[in-house]
């Protein structure tokens, strides 16, 4: 029998029925003879109302208080899942961040864990008791209650899984599994039976919102295979393993899209050294974050400068771009916010040639222009208009044959 660490997120614990949903969930699996450690996240909304009556006192308030009042959310609802699991028969015990301990750094609202001491779930397991232990929380040196961020809940249970030595860690959404793309933007998408670490690393990076990066970032460095399921529809879910066998396929394994970008483009540049870090070291020394860029060189000694950031960024880096552009002698400064991204993602790259060109033609045949391009070795970017969003997804997601089962 193995031992299982599984997640539930806020919608799973939305309610006191989804939450004795989730307790016999969890019954069956104990009294199947596994050994199961729980972790959950806050009520869906929860976190956002407990942090807006702190801000509405003083939105600059101590992060630390922040995170003390942020914590007891997931406070709630493992006490509450731990009532549950003892009326369905089940000996449960709910255990805080601080009660594992799970320790972390003290950069509060967003913590980066640093070690867990498995000896007190390891312990309650051994007795035939479930853990109940709240995600997003830790605790710090000197004692303070301490958050781990957006998604922070993913993480914790990744973070137990690797120090329980667990045999998997399971992540249960409202989502059965990982597509090859968003089913609401492409009907025909197809639930993935296994995908890798590199790849579920990129499909998060670049928009799929099923798991948090942190997470998927710390099941890769410890090798704990993770198994994304739906907490509502039963099935096998996708597995999120190391590369296999399947590499040497010609494979994409899905299509990403982020809508949340814009560009910047300063042009008449004098093309001399130290021109891409006169305009990108002030931004990134305001704290944005610079993804795509493309630098083209004139013939008459000049070159122009794209590069991409966040969309909430956009006026920020602009403002920045056109003081810096002045002090360069460059000719002109223009931004645009109609743009998204979309990429092909598949570990087969590597081993076979013709993803470029065959995702470059496919969007040519769909007459859709393409603005930057960016590459690694297992995907491939593109930054389009917006209006042609839809259209690309449902094009790429054809022409790689994302549809057929493998």
């Amino acid at each position: 029998m193995a031992l299982i660490v599984q997640k539930y997120g806020g919608t799973s614990m939305g309610s006191v029925e989804r939450i004795e949903h989730v307790a016999n969930k969890v019954a069956s699996f104990h009294k199947q003879g596994h050994q199961v450690v729980v972790v959950v996240s806050a009520m869906s909304g929860e976190t956002d109302r407990l942090l807006k009556l702190a801000k509405a006192i003083d939105p600059k308030g101590s992060q630390r208080e922040f995170d003390q009042i942020a914590a007891t959310g997931e406070q709630v609802t493992i006490a509450l899942l731990a009532i549950a699991l003892q009326k369905a028969g089940v000996q449960s015990r709910s255990f805080t961040g601080w009660q594992v301990p799970i320790r972390t750094d003290a950069a509060h609202m967003k913590a980066r864990i640093q070690g867990i001491d498995p000896e007190n779930l390891l312990a309650a397991c051994k007795a035939g008791i479930v853990p109940v232990v709240a995600g997003f929380q830790g605790i710090t040196d000197d004692g303070s209650v301490s958050t781990l961020g957006r998604g922070g809940s993913d993480t914790t249970g990744v973070a137990l899984a690797a120090a329980l030595k667990a045999d998997e860690c399971q992540i249960y959404t409202d989502v059965d599994g990982v597509y090859t793309t968003d089913p609401r933007v492409e009907p025909k998408a197809r639930r993935l039976d296994k995908i890798t670490f590199e790849e579920m690393l990129e499909m998060a990076s670049l928009g799929s919102k099923v798991l948090q990066i942190r997470s998927v970032e710390f099941a890769g460095k410890y090798k704990v295979p993770l198994r994304v399921l739906s907490t509502f529809v039963d099935g096998p879910g996708t597995l999120i393993t190391l590369e296999d066998n399947r590499m040497e396929e010609p494979l994409i394994s899905g299509i990403a899209f982020s809508r949340d970008e814009s560009q910047i483009t300063v042009t008449g540049v004098p093309d001399k050294p130290g021109v891409a870090a006169a305009i990108l070291g002030p931004v990134g020394d305001a704290n944005v974050e610079v993804d795509m860029i493309v630098q083209n060189i004139g013939a008459d000694g000049s070159t122009d400068f794209t590069f991409t950031v966040a969309r909430g960024d956009h006026d920020k880096a602009l403002e920045i771009i056109k003081r810096v552009a002045g002090e360069l002698g460059a000719k002109g400064v223009a931004g645009a916010t109609d743009i998204v991204k979309v990429s092909v993602v598949g570990v087969g790259m590597r081993s076979h040639a013709g993803i470029a060109s065959q995702m470059f033609k496919a969007l040519a045949v769909a007459g859709i222009n393409i603005r930057m391009i960016s590459t690694s070795e297992i995907k491939i970017s593109v930054v389009i208009n917006q209006d042609y969003l839809e259209l690309a997804v449902r094009t790429l997601h054809k022409a790689f044959g994302l549809e057929e089962k493998k």
